[in-house]
């Protein structure tokens, strides 16, 4: 049964970073309107198959790889929330300020 998507507002803040970024060094909206619809498209399954991701050391969240970004989720009953998007080319230090 395909779950409820819920966007937390770290996840949210870094998809339009990520967005930003991209629409600055290309001077074009268009990588960034790619990137995201193969963000949906990986959503997409996630909230069909909640465990296809990668467990990681907190309960109930996992991460699925999406190119070079990492979507972190949290698993509930009837919802799945998205935690962070994170580009695995960071600072892995920094991810955990975020939680």
């Amino acid at each position: 049964m395909a779950k409820r998507l819920i966007w937390s507002t770290n996840a949210q803040n870094d998809r339009i970073e990520i967005f930003e970024y991209w629409n600055n060094r290309n001077k074009s909206k268009i990588y960034s309107r790619k990137l995201n619809e193969i963000f949906r498209e990986h959503i997409e399954i996630i909230l069909r198959y909640p465990d296809i991701g990668l467990p990681t050391d907190i309960e109930n969240v996992r991460s699925r790889t999406v190119r070079d970004y990492q979507i972190i989720y949290l698993i509930r009953d009837v919802s799945i929330i998205i935690l962070a998007i994170w580009d695995s080319r960071q600072d892995p230090e920094k991810l955990k300020t975020n939680f």
